[in-house]
């Protein structure tokens, strides 16, 4: 009998060990191809989601869920999960210190608990459970962290069926969360180093266009930055270039940086504007003439041609040329060869040409107005520069250099525009381009009284009032209101968005500063509040 209950014993001390031994195995099992799956160098959440299926099929977990820290450290977001279709929702996150996992991430401990029906503050939020399976589930949620930083969570739902117990269960997550901690550290690390990369190229190109950008112009917009690089692509070479754009956008000032970029910045750089002269004038101008060519012509004349031998003539508004001074123009682009008038003597032409124009030249080729071979010869290197309305990010820097400009002309000491004024400036279409904002400049700075270019500075044609006000009362009752809402904007940006001081400083009231900022539509609370919040 006794020899009997031993042999019993003996059998059930085997079959326990042999149990355990498997378990043993399965766990190892499990370890092991986990650092298979993070060893694999592909996108983070699916080799998570893969190491997560591992732990559920080897250790006989449920629900296994990844949490992972936001980029500013405030909470958790979803990350992966074993079993997708039993999510609750796609966009799960927890603050600090909220629910279980929420407290996980704030004390860096982990959270065990035996039997999920016995927790008031588990909050189902993740996964969908059966109402059985809040009896018959327990539930780990690790830390994963490196050091004392505290990463993210990695939660599991424990079967009370399972061959684990609890104990082995957090044993075997916690590990498993040390070894996804160090793959999300390596890839923190890697995504910190690209961005800083990334960064640092940036800078690069940025140093890289502002020693591209030439001088004499303004502007970090990006189709300025095109017309920047094409400027220093063509200015070493000789090639004839042609600026097109509307009138007041800066062609002149182009064709200045190519010259003064190129080899011949040394000699000559000659312009004539070919819409301001008559066409006899215009051949004279351009060819020069001899003695007694004409009547008035009782001196010989250098041309503009001659003028800029060896260095750069500048053809503005080539498309108003006559078709008899297209065709002499021609000759000087294709033989670099030209006559005086009035000579036989052929000269040579060593000069390079830049020619402009606002004209669509295609369409007067088509309509024989301009020379087709012409075109071709001139537009060999095309610079199209851009309006100021397609081109707003320019506007403050180009207004900022009128005002420092203007304002030492004009020996006047003007800091800054008023906020009214840049909205103003914005909500303008400028159809003067650069050159009618270099005026409204230059007025604003003799019209204001202060170191502000208020609204009210700013010419009538940027004046915008209400168009059911068209009487001499309502026009003076808009003006007023600008002026008002300029003031109350200027002085709360002085006191960081303190209406008292602001009210102290106008000499009124807090009541009647907040009333009039009511009325004005002052933004005060996403303009000052956001910005300077106690």
């Amino acid at each position: 009998m006794l020899a009997k209950q031993a042999n019993n014993t003996n059998m059930y001390l085997y079959m326990e060990n042999s149990n355990c031994q498997q378990q043993h195995i399965k766990q190892l099992q499990a370890l092991f191809s986990i650092t298979q799956t993070l060893s694999v160098r592909y996108g983070q959440g699916k080799m998570l989601q893969e190491a997560l299926e591992t732990i559920e099929s080897l250790l006989g977990v449920h629900r296994c869920t990844i949490m992972l820290l936001s980029p500013d450290g405030r909470e958790l977001h979803f990350e992966a999960a074993s079993n997708i279709s039993s999510l609750s929702s796609n966009e799960t996150s927890f603050q600090m210190g909220e629910g279980i996992t929420g407290r996980v991430l704030q004390t860096g401990e982990p959270a065990v608990i035996s039997r999920i029906s016995d927790e008031p503050k588990f909050s189902h939020r993740i996964h969908k459970r059966d109402k059985t399976e809040h009896h018959e589930m327990g539930f780990i949620c690790v830390p994963i962290s490196f050091g004392n930083e505290v990463v993210g969570t990695l939660a599991a739902d424990i079967p009370q069926s399972a061959d684990m117990t609890i104990d082995d269960a957090l044993r075997m997550l916690s590990i498993i969360a040390g070894m996804i901690a160090h793959d999300v550290k390596l890839r923190r690390e890697a995504r910190l180093e690209r961005n800083a990369l990334e960064h640092e190229n940036r800078q690069l190109r940025h140093e890289l266009e502002e020693h591209v950008r030439p001088s004499n112009m303004t502007g970090n917009s990006r189709a300025m930055r095109e017309v920047y690089q094409r400027i220093e692509q063509v200015a070493a070479t000789d090639t004839t270039v042609l600026i097109r754009g509307e009138s007041g956008t800066g062609k002149e000032l182009v064709a200045t940086a190519i010259h003064y970029a190129s080899y011949r910045r040394k000699k000559p750089f000659v312009k004539v504007n070919c819409a301001a002269l008559s066409e006899t004038l215009l051949e004279s101008e351009l060819f020069g003439h001899e003695k007694g060519a004409f009547t008035g012509a009782v001196h010989p004349r250098k041309g503009r041609i001659e003028m800029a031998q060896e260095g750069t003539l500048f053809l503005d508004e080539i498309g108003d040329f006559s078709p008899a001074i297209q065709v002499k123009l021609l000759r000087v682009l294709q033989e670099r060869e030209y006559e005086r008038v009035g000579s036989n003597e052929t000269a040579r032409a060593d000069i390079r040409i830049i020619a402009a124009t606002h004209r669509d030249l295609e369409k007067q080729v088509e309509s024989e107005k301009f020379r087709q071979d012409l075109y071709y010869r001139i537009n060999v290197f095309p610079i199209y520069l851009p309006p100021l309305r397609e081109r707003k990010d320019d506007i403050m820097i180009l207004g900022d250099h009128f005002v420092e400009k203007y304002s030492k002309k004009m020996s006047k000491t003007v800091n800054r525009i008023s906020t009214t004024a840049i909205n103003m400036m914005y909500s303008y279409h400028w159809p003067g381009n650069v050159r009618e904002l270099e005026n409204c400049i230059e007025y604003a700075v003799l019209m204001s009284n202060d170191n502000v270019i208020h609204g009210y500075n700013l010419p009538p044609t940027l004046q915008t009032p209400d168009k059911t006000e068209s009487s001499l009362v309502g026009k003076l009752k808009t003006s007023v209101n600008l002026l008002e809402r300029d003031m109350i904007i200027d002085s709360l940006k002085r006191n960081k968005g303190s209406v008292t001081s602001a009210a102290n400083e106008l000499g009124i009231t807090d009541r009647m500063i907040r009333y009039k900022m009511k009325n004005l539509g002052i933004d005060y609370k996403n303009t000052f509040k956001k910005n300077y919040k106690k």
